[in-house]
């Protein structure tokens, strides 16, 4: 890995922690689990830098929580973010980041850029945020799955809008999937 690969996995740490200054959205039915654009910069890091280096920038990204930084939406950060409701949807960015890249790499050539990342951004922003972070929801808050299964569903709405978004960037910003050559920036 090289001094251009370390300061690509910086710039999309911080581009996660930037998006945390985006108001978070609290729905009063999502158990403590608030709406956020940082998923957004998860799966946009692995779209735009492929599953390992992306998945390292959301990992970098943790890591600052777990030593305090207040990155998180509503300047949160610090163990206490690893032992409440979004605990594993935080811990989650790591393998979100890796799925969305590694998706993006395997449809692009078949779907296009846009449907590409919007699918992996579906799945790995979504879909695996919410197998992730819903039981660990369900185990901090004690609720069963008929609750967890209605904040999922109240999450649904704006992690499309997320991978909306997320297809948008990389289909005006990547132009190299257009050609068909190396996956990554």
């Amino acid at each position: 890995m090289g001094l251009r690969d370390l300061a690509l996995i910086v710039l999309f740490a911080a581009i996660i922690a930037a998006l945390g200054w985006v108001p978070k959205v609290d729905l009063p039915f999502a158990a403590g689990v608030p709406i956020t654009a940082q998923s957004m910069g998860v799966t946009l890091a692995g779209v735009m830098l492929g599953a390992r280096r992306g998945a390292l920038a959301a990992a970098l990204f943790v890591l600052l929580l777990l030593f305090g930084a207040p990155l998180l939406a509503g300047g949160r950060g610090g163990l206490e973010v690893f032992a409440g409701p979004t605990a594993g949807f935080i811990l989650g960015f790591i393998p979100a980041a890796f799925v969305s890249g590694y998706l993006f790499d395997r449809w692009s050539l078949r779907l296009g850029m846009f449907g590409a990342a919007f699918l992996a951004s579906v799945v790995g922003g979504y879909v695996l945020l919410n197998l992730i972070g819903i039981p660990v929801l369900m185990a901090v808050n004690g609720t069963g799955l008929d609750e967890a299964a209605v904040t999922a569903l109240s999450l649904l709405p704006g992690g499309l809008l997320k991978a909306l978004a997320t297809g948008v960037v990389s289909y005006v910003t990547r132009p190299d999937k257009v050609a068909g050559t190396e996956a990554g920036v």
